[in-house]
Order: structure tokens, then C-alpha cells, then sequence
């Protein structure tokens, strides 16, 4: 049997605002959108890649939204990896995306790492041979 981690939970202030992120900003598709009783059931996911989807769950209580954007103690969150880099980060930087670091080498690849909406941080990186 095999495994595979199908969902990530990221924590939001808002449902809507955080579609509109991820979905203009970060070129990510919205794979879902279900009502729920007292929520909505959310599903994010870059396009065309098959892999891991976020779950935006929108904060209920006070210490839900304390982790709004600090979800690893201020560490990076998420690696987005890419096959075009170039092209991505120019995309970011258009967009108004904060970067937190610019984009350099290094031996495991191309990186930068930026914010999204809510301050957590991601990691952009093109491995060698992408």
C-alpha cells in the first residue's frame, strides 16, 4: 500500500481573501469550494502538478488565529518547487509578492523565499536538472 500526504492545513483569516492570493497571485488552481455547516471546505493546489493541495482553513478562536502566518515558529513553511524559476519569480515580483530573501544558487538549486498574504514563508526553488 502506498502512502502519500494529500492535504496541508494553512490556517486563514479569511476564505475569500485567501482564494483570491493564491488563486491571482501565486497562479495556484482552486480545486474546491464546498459548503460546509459553519465553514467551507477550501482546496488549493499549484496547476498542473498533482501532488500535495492545501486545505485553507479558516481560523474559528483566538489561538487559531494566533498561528495565522506563523504556522513554523517563523521558519520557512512550504518549498514550491518549479521547473522554471525565471519565469516564476519574475511572475511573484509582478504581482507584489514579498520577498523575504532574493534568488540565488546554490548547490541544491535555484531559491528565494517569500511571504504570502499572511506572512508564512515559502521557499521557490528549481532543483538542477528541472
Amino acid at each position: 500500500m502506498s502512502k502519500r500526504i494529500a492535504l496541508v492545513s494553512l490556517v486563514v483569516a479569511d476564505y475569500d481573501e485567501a482564494i483570491e492570493f493564491y488563486t491571482q497571485k501565486f497562479g495556484f488552481e482552486l480545486i474546491e469550494d464546498t459548503a460546509q455547516p459553519g465553514k467551507r471546505w477550501v482546496v488549493v493546489a499549484p496547476r498542473g502538478d498533482g501532488g500535495c493541495h492545501l486545505l485553507l482553513a479558516k481560523a474559528k478562536n483566538a489561538a487559531e488565529r494566533s498561528a495565522i502566518g506563523n504556522q513554523t515558529g517563523g521558519r520557512v513553511f512550504l518549498f514550491l518547487e518549479t521547473d522554471d524559476f525565471d519565469k516564476d519569480y519574475q511572475e511573484y515580483l509582478a504581482a507584489g509578492i514579498k520577498v523575504v530573501r532574493p534568488k540565488k544558487v546554490e548547490e541544491y538549486g535555484k531559491v528565494a523565499v517569500f511571504e504570502d498574504i499572511y506572512g508564512n514563508m515559502w521557499d521557490l526553488i528549481e532543483r538542477p536538472g528541472s
